[in-house]
């Protein structure tokens, strides 16, 4: 085999000399350390090309939401021109520019859903997917016109809302969530809880299965997950605006990541969840230590550090996804308010709030019974499967990698990952089906173990097993 490999190795290095040579005799080439700088020269031409093309998006500032709304009303003009003229690219990405560098990046998103509902955002959202898809294809001109007008009103009745009347017809619920504080507050909240139960839980297990030492590596895939979102959001930032269809599909993958990863793990938490169970595991970690101490190999030791690391790498991208979704939006809050101070407070309160709950879950969990707290954890995190089956497929569809059928009437719930969508709702129905599919089989096991443990316990106290 060496020999052989050898030969192979010769062969390979005798044809790419011939093949150098052979390039060396073109004059008409340029010599390998010329083209390296004339390459490197080019794309620093084009770099500055795209550098001088961008068009800085300087936040809301002082505008009314009626001012950006009139902003985006010409963007759109311009997109319909130009698919009116034949060339619906440029269109698409005109109307990609009114999305995300204004309706998304500026906050208008989050302040129609924390102001008006959900479904107003959804309505909005497929409207603007709509005319893409009309000029990607080719649609029906007049169609299309039709569509944009559409859209051009609903963003100036939204921001008629948003704005009030200058603030005085305004609620003190609304002047709350549409303030920089209550942005900062609501946002943390929303994006921290989630992550937050995913932890608290890996957490709490690892304490209770006496795994203590091992809770190191959780916090280290937290840490990971936040420095990792920070890194992630600012090459966003600097190569995208902080925002577009890259983002999306970066958020909608870590999702579906995640979603299979809790269902792998409440599946694991709810087999361990009888006081059996989970002395058969303890004697098994047992034994495996025994054995190892006795300098043989665990037989065990692979799939504890297996899972071990199933549960860090599940940290790291709860957090990693929320962390990196709560960064972007803190840009956005502050771009459009310029009000630091505000932020500060409003995120603040919410970790305060958010490290108030991670305690309670933290040190009340311990002193739950085994049974109950994995049946209770386990159904938490199926909870969390369907919720970021739905939240992972409409991230997709926003980034334009995943084809949306909208259901007009269908209700709008961010908190839950429903959304209007024929494949959102396909996605979390999948999962639930999932779900409930892994419940029923473990409690069957469940069922059957405790029968073959009494018969077991029958034979030991008697002869007759109909004896008391």
């Amino acid at each position: 085999n060496d020999a052989k490999l050898e030969e192979q190795i010769n062969a390979l290095t005798t044809d790419l000399d011939d093949t150098a040579k052979q390039l060396d005799a073109k004059s008409d080439l340029a010599k390998p350390r010329d083209y390296a700088a004339a390459l490197q020269q080019q794309l620093a031409e084009e770099r500055k090309q795209l550098d001088a093309a961008k068009k800085p998006n300087l936040g809301k500032g002082s505008r009314s939401w009626t001012d950006v709304a009139n902003e985006m009303t010409p963007i759109l003009d311009n997109a319909y021109q130009a698919y009116e003229g034949g060339d619906g690219a440029k269109g698409a990405t005109l109307v990609n520019e009114a999305y995300y560098q204004y309706y998304e990046k500026l906050g208008f998103e989050k302040n129609v859903m924390n102001a008006i509902s959900g479904n107003r955002v959804s309505q909005v959202e497929y409207q603007f997917k709509e005319i893409r898809s009309s000029m990607n294809k080719g649609g029906d001109l007049k169609a299309t016109k039709q569509l944009v007008d559409d859209l051009k009103n609903m963003l100036v009745t939204d921001a008629g809302i948003l704005d009030g009347n200058g603030g005085a017809n305004q609620n003190g619920f609304t002047k709350f969530v549409t303030s920089s504080i209550g942005q900062a507050f609501i946002i943390l909240i929303r994006e921290g809880l989630e992550a937050l139960l995913v932890c608290a839980a890996i957490i709490a297990y690892l304490v209770k299965s006496g795994n203590r030492k091992l809770v190191k590596w959780i916090y280290l895939g937290i840490a990971a997950g936040i420095a990792g979102a920070g890194a992630i959001a600012v090459v966003f930032v600097l190569a995208f605006g902080g925002s577009g269809p890259l983002q999306e599909i970066m958020e909608g993958v870590c999702a579906l990541i995640a979603t299979l990863m809790l269902l792998w793990t409440s599946n694991w938490m709810l087999n361990k969840r009888s006081v059996a169970s989970w002395n058969k595991y303890i004697k098994q970690k047992t034994e495996a230590a025994v054995s190892k101490a006795g300098g043989a190999l665990a037989a065990g030791e692979s799939v504890t550090a297996g899972m071990v690391f199933s549960l860090a790498m599940l940290s790291f991208l709860a957090v990693f996804r929320e962390g990196a979704e709560t960064v972007i939006f803190y840009q956005s809050i502050y771009s459009m308010s310029q009000d630091s101070q505000g932020m500060w407070i409003g995120g603040i309160a919410a970790a305060v709030v958010l490290v108030i709950i991670f305690l309670i879950i933290r040190f009340t969990s311990v002193k739950i019974p085994i049974g109950p707290f994995f049946l209770v954890t386990s159904i938490l995190m199926a909870v969390l499967v369907v919720i970021f089956a739905g939240g992972g497929v409409h991230a997709l569809i926003e980034g334009d990698l995943v084809a949306g059928t909208y259901l007009t009437g269908v209700p709008t719930n961010d908190w839950l990952g429903f959304y209007p969508y024929v494949e959102t709702i396909v996605a979390q129905a999948i999962a639930a089906v999932a779900v409930i599919a892994l419940f029923a089989i473990g409690f069957a096991k469940d069922r059957r173990e405790k029968a073959a443990d009494k018969a077991g316990q029958n034979a030991k106290t008697g002869q007759d097993p109909e004896a008391k």
